[in-house]
């Protein structure tokens, strides 16, 4: 019965193992997609990287949230998408991005497990509450780091493109349309994710 258990529980390990490198490669795929549509589409790009970073949260566990919020961190680094940011303050520009990934996973993981454990015990209502922080935790921290390292850049910037503040820059221009249409995106995707991969893990089990 011991070894039958343990072979469950290595089996079972494995298949996380798998599954958050599958999911680690699609977020840096998705987020390699949304730097190129962002160059045809400079005004409205939509990113879809927050849903493997939910999913994996979801099924595998807080911690795999956490490390595929860094990994996506440091797609957005390494792809020269904080490039702007980075030529104006390098420190501030990887703190912002890599704290606002990882904690955007963590708290996508411990959210589901609060929901799915303890509130109502339920998993898709635990997905799509989990598809709502996810985003929120990812923008909010983004937000602080553009008042704390780059809000006389943002505002000079903004100035350009005719808004009256450093606050309306960030929230209407930078921020905005695309958060409220990432976050109807989760809200609809990943609970169907998550609910199709735990029913293959039960029928593997």
């Amino acid at each position: 019965m011991a070894k039958t258990n343990n072979r469950k529980v290595a089996a079972s390990r494995t298949h996380n193992l798998a599954l958050l490198g599958i999911l680690t490669a699609v977020v840096v795929v998705l987020q390699l997609l949304a730097l190129a549509t962002r160059a045809v589409f400079p005004v409205f790009a939509i990113s879809l990287v927050l849903i493997p970073i939910t999913v994996g949260a979801a099924v595998i566990g807080v911690r795999a949230g956490a490390w595929l919020g860094l990994a996506f961190g440091a797609a957005v680094l390494i792809s020269g998408d904080a490039a702007w940011f980075f030529s104006i303050n390098q420190g501030g520009t990887v703190a912002t991005v890599l704290v606002k990934g990882a904690l955007a996973g963590l708290a996508a993981g411990g959210v589901y497990k609060l929901f799915a454990e303890v509130i109502v015990k339920n998993r898709t209502v635990a997905a799509i509450a989990a598809g709502i922080i996810c985003p929120i935790v990812n923008t909010g921290v983004f937000v602080i780091g553009s008042y704390l390292f780059f809000l006389p850049e943002i505002t000079e910037w903004g100035a350009t493109k005719g808004f009256e503040s450093g606050a309306s820059s960030i929230f209407f221009g930078m921020v905005g349309t695309n958060f409220l249409v990432e976050l109807g995106i989760n809200m609809v995707f990943i609970p169907v994710i998550v609910r199709l991969i735990q029913h293959g893990n039960e029928k593997r089990a």
